[in-house]
């Protein structure tokens, strides 16, 4: 598809234009995260994601995936260490820049967070429409996007009346609209049945062969297995594994994970 094609971008001359790196996207140097006055929830958090994997982080309820996953998509600052994006440091980016870097981002949240006053076609065109297109040069890829998940028949709907994995599929395709160097998926199959979980599974591996990083939160290990390149473990807001999947299943290399894998590490 060409979709970017037809959108208009015109960052300051601050910001360079996108191109293929050759090292890391995400690039992590002990961050660390608190909320307030509280305890951190996050904590010396170092490790690099290369383009074009598949990643999965993992660990317990509570131990911070959604909070790493706020602090890779600019929702949230760390409050220390340094971050890293496309070769660009976070900190110093002005906030008129912000929203190019963004771009180059896909999130699918938990609560799919789509606009129960649009229609499907209205929630899949918007990053197009807030990134300067135009409808009649977005309106074919829109709908090419909804046919591509399985909605073609559900143009004109609203949220309210999809199912949960017609809304899942939905916030995908709308979060796969700009095509994004990098997709991050929170808990995407979390309340789903086995056969809209499988859809949705299959979207996202035809998201990843086009070239696409993902980087993907679940507690399903199963999914997991399935799907991961990588394993980033997370426990207590520290990162203790981070590999292969393949030797994390297998024999992981702390206590902390290989009582996950049983089922013994809850929080």
């Amino acid at each position: 598809m060409s979709r970017t094609a037809d959108v208009t971008q015109t960052p300051t001359d601050a910001t360079p234009a996108p191109e293929a790196l050759d090292g890391p996207v995400v690039h992590f140097e002990g961050v660390g995260l608190r909320y307030g006055r509280g305890p951190e929830v996050l904590r010396d958090l170092s490790f690099e994601l290369e383009p074009g994997s598949f990643h999965f982080l993992t660990g317990a309820s509570g131990a911070g995936k959604s909070s790493l996953l706020r602090l890779i998509d600019l929702a949230q600052r760390p409050s220390r260490g340094m971050i890293n994006l496309f070769g660009q440091d976070t900190a110093r980016l002005r906030r008129e820049d912000r929203p190019f870097v963004r771009r180059r981002i896909g999130v699918v949240f938990q609560d799919k967070r789509l606009l129960e006053h649009l229609s499907a076609f209205e929630n899949v065109a918007l990053p197009l429409r807030l990134a300067g297109g135009k409808p009649k040069d977005y309106r074919a890829d829109v709908i090419e996007l909804l046919t591509w998940v399985g909605l073609q028949d559900r143009i004109e709907a609203r949220p309210p009346v999809l199912s949960g994995g017609e809304q899942q599929r939905l916030a995908l395709a709308r979060a796969w609209a700009l095509e994004p160097e990098v997709l991050f998926l929170d808990e995407p199959t979390a309340s789903l049945d086995p056969a809209a979980t499988r859809a949705v599974e299959e979207l996202v591996q035809s998201i990843h062969r086009s070239g696409t990083k993902i980087v993907m939160t679940t507690h399903d290990l199963g999914q997991a297995r399935r799907l991961a390149d990588e394993i980033l473990f997370l426990n207590h807001g520290h990162l203790v594994e981070t590999g292969p999947a393949a030797p994390f299943f297998a024999g992981p290399a702390t206590p902390e994970a290989a009582a996950f894998l049983k089922g013994e590490l809850t929080w």
